[in-house]
Parts: structure tokens; sequence; C-alpha cells
């Protein structure tokens, strides 16, 4: 602990010890997870809020307890159960509710399962329910994503507020001094970031995400620190010295802090093996740095908008996701004002948790039971408490509404989203992608080598080329081949050569929607297509095919549905593949999501840069039809796939003719 300028540690006179630096910090943290819902492409590691969140809680639920034994010399359950759920559940119900409402009056298609959402968050087990019945990849390009899925942050500290001060009271009676106390929960820290690693499967991150045993790093640091670093016996006073320390710590965590935040990506591995243990740890020590009252910190992070944004942050935070999910769903074409939109959600958000925060929580915070039943009986009588009188007559009919979507939803029968005609199609074709692979990788192995001779061997490679033309020619008019797909654009001749020619295609699950076309047309190609797939994976993918030596002369890219494509990813690609393959990329059609007309334009952008770089315009092409699409407006549906493959096919065929 920094000592004073006098060598002494003081208790401050404060009871409460109001840090307002922290609603800095809790405007900062929200911020960030809203602006990477609305934009990842920009904030890839805003999900970095909620570590935040849970380091902020730990410390200042732990500095609580040891301020009331330190005091009262025990803990009253009751009184803080009691304060705890006032501050939360007041807001966290009308959510619920309200948002329930909405569901029953205008999207009933999430009725099914509401019921199970509902009660789960209402007994803190939300986390637990979202890794058992997690939300599916098709839910988030279809009108079935959750706007609940956030919650699971609010169930694992409500967890923690429920077992954490029998767990300290332990501690204070057991072990004698806080360092020792410190070290324990410290240890519990590590414990949970390891098991974190292990658990750790890029096939499905949601038990390491939303698990609770997971997840508890954050706060369990939080804890640790508040044992050694109390704000009540923080010195007001500091030497330079020590200032200097407090401040460059914290500065020096704060940067690296931003540096994640703008650099981790949700997908990385590195991710859940130590990324989220080191910011947590980054966090605490600037959440020390901000919390002494001596420090830099908290002055820099005390303003009035802070201090706004910070009171309503629990209602910013509640509110986010059903906002953004029904606004999105009546306003599907978000591409077309990446700012407007956003704007716009963040007002709606922001003008609903002032309200909460004013009439709900406010409310609540002072009210008693019995004040309570007599302010519903009255109702319409409370002329001296507007305040009450506002908050209780918007809460009856959210309630009424809202228990009424919950008893339908028992009774709802919502479609599976893993049950889709397009969830179907998708598996089905995962399916004969699979057993395609088998024979395409072995054939491709003998194929590469034999191109690599022929590279060798320039004039043989000119001689073959010619006599393949030639054979091309013969086949097309003796022994025509995939004749339906010729009114799409194709030429007989460019069919024939298809048959012939090995490719590597890389995507997600729009290549593997229409993988039966390209397969048809090219039987030599290898696709590599999963659902959820980042374009950040692609350059480490392609480097694995290279050492194994199953990478084609003609390479075909799809990427970018589920997020940013950046020209590093670009360039490590076009590097890996070198310019004796040419490189053919797909742009990018999903209107819904805000990144499309960027990485459409990165691509176009680098395709200057290489020869050998293609750009196979399939959103310009199937823009204006959205009756080759899913609802989503993404995926191909069954003559949306035909247009897909023979589009492609037609590309790279034309292409590769004129060399």
């Amino acid at each position: 602990m920094v000592r004073g300028s006098r060598g002494t540690v003081k208790e401050n006179s404060s009871s409460s010890n109001y840090i307002t630096g922290f609603d800095g910090l809790r405007a900062i943290g929200v911020l960030l997870v809203i602006f990477y819902h609305i934009n990842p492409e920009l904030f890839p590691g805003g999900y970095f809020g909620v570590p935040i969140f849970m380091v902020i809680s730990g410390y200042l639920i732990t500095c609580s307890l040891m301020r009331e034994v330190r005091q009262k010399g025990k803990i009253d359950y009751r009184s803080f159960f009691s304060r705890r759920a006032k501050r939360l559940y007041p807001a966290l119900v009308t959510m619920l509710f309200a948002t329930s409402s909405y569901i029953l009056l205008f999207q009933r298609n999430l009725l099914d399962k509401l019921w199970q959402i509902v009660l789960s968050n209402l007994t803190y087990l939300y986390n637990w329910w979202q890794i058992f019945n997690g939300q599916s990849y098709f839910e988030r390009f279809a009108d079935n994503e959750s706007p609940f899925t956030h919650l699971w942050t609010l169930s694992i500290e409500g967890q923690f507020y429920l077992i954490w001060p029998f767990v300290f009271f332990l501690l204070y009676k057991f072990v004698k001094s806080n360092q020792k106390r410190s070290r324990i929960v410290l240890v519990l820290a590590l414990i949970s970031a390891f098991e974190m690693a292990v658990l750790y499967s890029p096939a499905n991150i949601n038990r390491v995400y939303y698990g609770t045993d997971t997840r508890s790093v954050s706060i369990l640091l939080g804890c640790a620190l508040a044992f050694v670093w109390p704000v009540s016996r923080l010195n007001r006073h500091l030497n330079r010295e020590s200032r200097i320390l407090i401040d460059s710590c914290g500065g020096i965590s704060a940067l690296v802090m931003l540096i994640m935040i703008f650099t981790v990506r949700d997908q990385s591995s590195g991710l859940y093996r130590y990324g989220m243990l080191i910011f947590s740890a980054f966090a605490t020590i600037l959440i020390a740095a901000v919390s002494h009252p001596g420090g830099s910190f908290n002055r820099i992070l005390t303003n009035p908008i802070f201090s706004f944004i910070g009171k309503i942050s629990y209602g910013i935070y509640i509110y986010q996701f059903p906002v953004m999910i029904f606004f999105e769903n009546k306003v599907k074409l978000i591409s077309k004002h990446p700012i407007i939109y956003p704007v716009i959600e963040i007002i709606i958000i922001i003008g609903i948790s002032t309200f909460s925060y004013y009439f709900i929580e406010q409310y609540f915070a002072k009210v008693t039971w019995s004040s309570l039943k007599d302010d519903f009986k009255q109702i319409f009588e409370l002329k001296n408490k507007p305040q009450s009188k506002i908050g209780m007559m918007a809460l009856v009919p959210i309630l009424i509404l809202g228990l009424s979507s919950n008893v339908l939803s028992v009774f709802a029968k919502g479609q599976n989203p893993n049950d889709t005609p397009l969830a179907r199609k998708i598996k089905a074709n995962t399916k004969l992608q699979k057993a395609h692979n088998k024979l395409a990788e072995k054939k491709a192995l003998i194929a590469n080598k034999e191109s690599r001779k022929l590279e060798k061997n320039k004039s043989l490679s000119r001689s073959f080329s010619k006599s393949q033309h030639k054979k091309y020619e013969v086949l097309a008019k003796k022994h025509p081949v995939n004749q339906e797909y010729e009114k799409y654009g194709l030429t007989q001749f460019e069919l024939q050569m298809g048959q012939h020619i090995g490719l590597t295609a890389i995507g997600d699950s729009v290549m593997v929607d229409g993988q039966p076309v390209l397969t048809k047309i090219f039987p030599k190609i290898v696709i590599d297509a999963v659902v959820s797939r980042q374009a950040s994976e692609l350059p480490d993918l392609l480097k694995q095919k290279a050492d194994q030596g199953i990478i084609a002369d003609t390479i075909v890219i799809g990427l970018g549905t589920n997020g940013i494509l950046t020209p590093n990813i670009i360039d490590e690609t076009m590097k890996i593949a070198t310019t004796q393959r040419d490189v053919f990329w797909i742009t990018d059609h999903v209107p819904t999501r805000s990144w499309q007309d960027s990485n459409n334009a990165v691509l176009v952008q680098e395709s200057h840069k290489y020869n050998n770089m293609h750009i196979i315009e399939w959103h310009k092409f199937v823009n204006s039809h959205n009756e080759w699409l899913y609802a989503d407006l993404t995926h191909p549906n069954q003559e949306g796939s035909v247009q897909y493959g023979t589009f492609i096919a037609k590309n790279i065929l034309k292409t590769l003719e004129k060399k």
C-alpha cells in the first residue's frame, strides 16, 4: 500500500467513499460494449467492457463488506441482499417484461422458450441456460436472434452477490490477515483463468464465454485488490514519488487495455488461453489507480458526461440488445446507412435508460414494501409524487403484457433455428462437402505435383496448355456436360474446362450454401467452407494447406459474412498464395451488417496491388435480386445457389480462358 506524505495511511472520514472516477470507467465500459455490438470491425475488443464492470463489482462489494465488518463486527446478510435486489431487480424485471411485451405485440416468433429465458434471468441462472441452450449460428441471420443474449453477465454477477458474502465471512473467520486473504482469492482467480484455457474449444466457445467458473477471474481479481487496497484506507495526501508511481501504473495499464481493445478479436484462441486474464489484470491495476484519492485518474475520469453515462450504465447495458435487435429487424438494410442507423439506436438506448434510471431505479431504491403497496393502490392519485406516479403507470401495463407473453410462450411452438430450410440445406451440403473432399484432396495432391513439374518446364507447360484447349473443344462438341447451366451464360467449352481444373476454395456458410453447383461444375474442386468462419482465420488456414501440398493453382475465397476483412489479412493471404496462383475473391453480400461495404471496398482497393488477384462481384450481381435469397438477405436459396455457383464459375473460367 502506498503511504502518505507523513508515512501513514489514514482512513477517510467519509463513510460512503464514493469514487466518482468509477462512473467514468463504467461509462467507458458500457460504451465499448455498445460500439462492439454496433461495429465490431472498429472495436473488435469492445467486449472487454464486461471484464471492466466485473473487476469494479468485485472491488466495490468486497470494500463494502470489509467496511461493514469493521464497523459492525458482522455481515447483515438480509440487508446486503435487500440492497442488491433493490438496486438490480426493478430495472431487470422491467426490461424483461417490457421486451416480452414487445415480443407479444410485434415479434411473436420469439415467444418460443421466452418463459424459460425470463425465469432463468430472474433466478440469475441465464448464463448456464445459454450454455445448454445456446443461440444457434442461424439465429444471427434470421428474425430469431434473441434480445436477451447479453444478460449472461448479470447472472454471473448475481451468483457472485449470493455466494461471495459467505465466502468472505469464511475468509475473515479463518484467515487472519488481508494479505493472506488476497493471496487466496488471487489463487482462485488464477484457477478460473486456467480453467478457461483448458476448457476452450474453437468449435464451441459458449462454455468458457458464459461459464461462471471461467469468467469469475475478473470479479475475483477485483476482490483480491480490495483486501490490500481498500478505498477507505487510502490516504488522500501523497508525496510526489508515490503519485508518479500510481499514475504511471494506471497509464501503462490503460495503454495496454486500449491496445487489446483494438487488436484482440472475440474468435482469437489467445483471448481464452491468456488474453482475458491479462486484460483483467491490467484493468485491476487501472482500478487501483482510479480508486486512490491521491492519484490523478479519479480526477481525469470525473466529468459531467461520464458521470451521467456511468449512472445510467446499468440501464444502457440491459436495454442495448433489445433496441438493436428490434430496430434492425424493422430496418434490415443497415449497410445502407452505417452511421445514421447506429446513432439512432444509441439515442433510443440512452433515452430508455434515462427513463429507467429516474423513474424505475431511483424510485425502487427509496421505496419500502409498505409504501409500494400504497403507491400501487393510489396509482392515479399520486399528485405529490410525480416520480412514483410515472413509474407505476409505466410498470403496470408492462407487467400485465409481459406476464401474458410469458404465459403464452409456455404453449408457443417456435421454429427451431437449426431446423429451418436454410439450416437443413447447409447441414446437408456440409456432409456432401466432406464426402466430396475425401476423393478430391487425393487427386489434388497428385495434380499439384504434376503442375509443379510443368512450371519448371515452360515450353512443356505451353504445349500442354494448347493440347488441353483442343481437348476441351473436341469434348464440347462430342460429349457436352452440365447443359442446364448454359442458360446462365456458361459456354460448353467453359463447362468442359471446368471439369478438368483443380481449385482450392475457402469460405463460410454462404459458400457451403452454394457448394453443390460448384462441385458439379468443378469436380476437382476442394472446398473448405464452414459456418461462422471469420476472415481472420484465412492466412493460417491457407498456410496449413500449403504445408500439406494441397493448394491448387486457382484459389477461390468467400469470406467476410461474419466480420471484418482487413488489408493485412489479404496481404498475408496473397503472400502465401504466391504470384504463381490466381486468387479469386468473392465480394460480400450481407446488407444486414455494417461491415459489408467496407469489406468490399477493401477487396477492390487491394486488388490493384496484385496482378493475380481477381474480384468476383457477387454483391453487385445479387443486390437487386432478393428473390434469390432466404429471408436473412444473405444466404442464397435454391435458385440463388445456382446463380451463385454459375456466376462464380463464369468469372473464374472466363479469366483462366484468356491465359
